[in-house]
């Protein structure tokens, strides 16, 4: 955690909220809270998470990131396995 006024202590979260907004909330009306609220789950786990790819992830989506960072922990914890 950055200190007071730090520009950089919510910069990832904030690149997200206005990517959420431009991509999906401001591109039209929402005549329901409720119809918004499905939306934004269906863009976050339908488009963003599994296939938007990701500056900070290496160009990466997140579902791609933590399969490979899943992939390279179990062959650290196989590697460790067998030095014991």
């Amino acid at each position: 955690m950055g200190s007071v006024g730090d520009c950089y202590d919510n910069a990832v979260a904030e690149m997200f909220f206005a990517t959420i907004k431009k991509e999906l909330v401001h591109r039209r009306s929402w005549p329901t809270r409720q119809e918004l609220t499905s939306e934004v789950f269906e863009y976050i786990e339908g488009f963003y998470n599994p296939r938007r790819r990701h500056s900070t992830l290496g160009m990466l989506s997140p579902a791609d990131f933590e399969a490979e960072h899943a992939g390279l922990a179990r062959a650290g914890a196989r590697e460790n396995l067998r030095t014991c």
